[in-house]
């Protein structure tokens, strides 16, 4: 199952109560399902948990059941349908339209007064027309439908509630989209999908966990190779001592530090100073080794 069907089965689970929320959850499924006009609606949904929850829906919100609707347990696409005259006069009444109106280019913004319906229109459009991609692979939330005016109205609803969001057409449909996890995460959660919403958190702690982790790995790679190189310039540097006869010439520190680096090439600055008896410290290593290069250079 993807990702979108797994948050639209745990929508799913949350109780129909408030008739207020009822309603506004029902009118965000309307604008965004697949037809909703004045003489005909038609949802068409592949979830069956989604179809089980419509019909309760629906006699909640309105107090009318479908003309048509899908058979329980029949697999597929499942259509629920209302076409008689009187049902869809109730419903476009309760929207604050009149009847011959054309209610589906715009939202009526004082169905969404409160809280908690804004939060229930906007888990009725994500039933509608919303789809999240797995978080694993990437960041992305949209809801899409074919009104141009909805799609406008309901990204400034989104804004005056402190999203970010932004829009596209695409395919002749309006999609109101998300790519910011944060954003998602938070309209996850308002529209009460949590465990959603925990997936998405946990899926860009590991994400930054291991992006981290490779920071680390290709920076202590960089220094490595700075390492080798510096340590395959030093040891050349003392060879050109050695074979110039200067070598004997030089203090017995010098000359100890050539020994030890000779004999640990692949030793770090750090790891080298401990190996003298007594040890001593990465600068005063650093500092001998430099003037060992600056005689190697002069010859």
């Amino acid at each position: 199952m993807s990702f979108s069907f797994d948050t639209k089965n745990e929508l799913c689970r949350l109780p129909v109560q408030k008739l207020c929320c009822a309603r506004a959850e029902a009118y965000g499924i309307l604008l965004y399902c697949n037809t909703f006009n004045s003489s005909e609606v038609r949802i068409i949904t592949e979830n069956p948990n989604f179809a089980a929850r419509l019909p309760r829906l629906f006699h909640r919100a309105f107090n009318l059941q479908f003309d048509r609707r899908a058979e329980e347990g029949k697999p597929g696409k499942m259509v629920f349908q209302i076409t008689e005259r009187k049902k869809l006069d109730r419903m476009i009444n309760q929207f604050g339209f009149a009847p011959e109106s054309n209610l589906v280019l715009h939202i009526n913004f004082g169905i969404l007064e409160e809280e908690c319906c804004r939060a229930a229109f906007l888990r009725g459009v994500f039933f509608s027309g919303g789809s999240i991609t797995d978080p694993k692979k990437r960041y992305h939330l949209e809801l899409t439908t074919s009104h141009h005016q909805v799609s406008r109205e309901l990204e400034a609803l989104l804004m005056d509630m402190n999203f970010a969001p932004k829009s596209v057409l695409r395919n002749g449909g309006y999609v109101t989209y998300f790519k910011q996890s944060e954003h998602i995460e938070d309209f996850l959660t308002l529209i009460g999908a949590p465990v959603a919403a925990m997936e998405v958190m946990a899926a860009k702690v590991e994400k930054d966990l291991r992006n981290s982790v490779n920071r680390r790995l290709n920076c202590d790679n960089a220094n490595l190779d700075k390492a080798v190189e510096a340590a395959q310039e030093q040891m050349e540097g003392i060879r050109k001592l050695i074979a110039a006869g200067l070598m004997d010439q030089l203090p017995d520190k010098l000359q100890q530090t050539a020994a030890m680096r000779l004999e640990n090439p692949e030793l770090p600055l750090s790891e080298l100073a401990g190996e003298f008896d007594p040890p001593i410290t990465k600068s005063c290593l650093n500092h001998r080794l430099r003037k060992l290069m600056e005689l190697a250079r002069g010859l």
